[in-house]
């Protein structure tokens, strides 16, 4: 997918929604897709998802990972991990395994990441107090 390094990734694009570019309604494939303009609806992909820092989403995302560096409304569900850049401000929940903020990129919003029933604390070592 994309791992946050675009230029050498755009080829892999199957889908570029250019920044002059506005669409509305439900879109669903299979490759992945980056968003530079303003999409309105759903999008649904079995690939990646790019958003760059001009772009203005309104929509429910479902993808195998998200970057993003500009604006989405919506809910976003991630198979894999979440890419959130400085730039970046989501409002909206979010579902996914694995999450990564940079300073200054804004979720508002519910987050729960993968499965929550293991016990994380007993792998944990103890610390003693002296």
């Amino acid at each position: 997918m994309f791992q946050k390094d675009r230029p050498e990734k755009i080829k892999d694009a199957e889908t570029i929604i250019g920044e002059s570019i506005k669409v509305k309604g439900n879109f669903s494939g299979q490759g992945n897709v980056i968003v530079d303009g303003a999409l309105e609806g759903s999008l649904k992909t079995k690939g990646g998802v790019m958003v760059g820092s001009k772009a203005k989403i309104s929509a429910n995302i479902e993808a195998q990972e998200i970057v993003v560096n500009g604006q989405i409304n919506g809910n976003l569900t991630i198979k894999e991990c979440l890419y959130v850049g400085k730039t970046a401000v989501i409002t909206g929940d979010v579902e996914c395994s694995q999450i990564s903020i940079e300073k200054g990129g804004i979720l508002n919003g519910r987050c729960s990441m993968g499965k929550l029933d293991k016990k994380i604390v007993a792998d944990e070592p103890e610390i003693s107090q002296k």
